[in-house]
């Protein structure tokens, strides 16, 4: 129950905070300038802005409490309060509904809880065989991989931006991970046609592969239950997702790295990668 409210928070949030902005820009030009109306704007629009970038800007991470952004629109806030009048309260509910939300994103939605206590993806140990499919739902198994380092990529879809951003600066180290061997193996959940034009869409040597109906996320305890945001499951996803998980095994299929985050926004760079790869790690 708990990530199905996460799951329409994150749908409705964005939205709610471009409602205030706009309803707080509307305001001024109908009534003037007041600081109760531009603190709410203040409050708000950076959200509207935050996301616009993650969408726009391809960037694959962000910090883990995104302080520069939770400051203004907490000054946003302290704006609206400063010009806070008797008879007029809504702008200064408004921001610090904006205010609670944000910190809501930022402290709630996007951690994953108990991801420390995976027993099954610990460094030392052989990774489980499992099977998956490529695009075409052909099966292919996680032994075809052995004789050869691999990089495992769980991601959660072609829908989350983070994720294409993660794959495309991957991508654009794909002549330092062939110059050593690496099998690079990214899985998804989603609809073997998202796999197919992903794959088309890079045009690298790396392997785009299906975990249907999650099995493999179930397996290795890595399953994001309710992981999709409310309303993409119009597009054929599945409210079930995976979350965010890279596991490096040597040419025998062992564990020498595994980052499971607890933030969907922090992730490894591929500089980690090359280290772990190279056994400077």
């Amino acid at each position: 129950m708990l990530n199905l409210i996460k799951s329409i928070f994150i749908s409705t949030f964005p939205v709610v905070a471009l409602a205030i902005a706009g309803w707080s820009a509307l305001q001024m030009t109908q009534t003037g300038f007041s600081w109760q109306y531009a603190g709410a704007f203040l409050a708000s629009f950076p959200i509207v802005l935050f996301f616009a970038l993650v969408f726009l800007n391809k960037k694959p991470r962000t910090s883990a409490n995104l302080m520069p952004w939770t400051i203004t629109i907490f000054l946003g806030l302290l704006l609206s309060i400063i010009g806070l009048t008797a008879n007029n309260g809504s702008p200064v509910s408004l921001a610090a509904g904006a205010n609670s939300m944000w910190l809501m994103y930022v402290f709630w939605y996007s951690r994953f809880n108990d991801r420390a206590t995976n027993s099954i993806l610990k460094v030392g140990q052989t990774l489980p065989d499992f099977a998956l499919e490529d695009a075409n739902a052909k099966p292919v198994s996680v032994s075809n991989f052995n004789g050869n380092p691999s990089i495992y990529m769980f991601y959660r879809g072609n829908w989350c931006p983070l994720c294409m951003a993660q794959i495309k600066e991957i991508a654009n180290q794909y002549k330092e991970l062939e110059k050593r061997g690496v099998n690079m193996v990214l899985v998804s959940p989603q609809p073997h046609k998202y796999t197919a034009a992903l794959a088309k869409k890079f045009q690298v040597g790396f392997h785009f592969l299906v975990d249907k109906g999650n099995q493999v996320a179930k397996q290795l305890n890595i399953l994001g239950k309710n992981g999709l945001p409310f309303g993409f499951q119009v597009l054929g996803y599945e409210s079930d997702t995976v979350m965010p998980t890279i596991i490096i095994t040597d040419k025998n299929g062992k564990i020498l790295f595994a980052d499971l985050t607890d933030n969907y926004r922090v992730r490894p760079e591929p500089s980690t990668f090359l280290a772990v790869l190279d056994g400077e790690i």
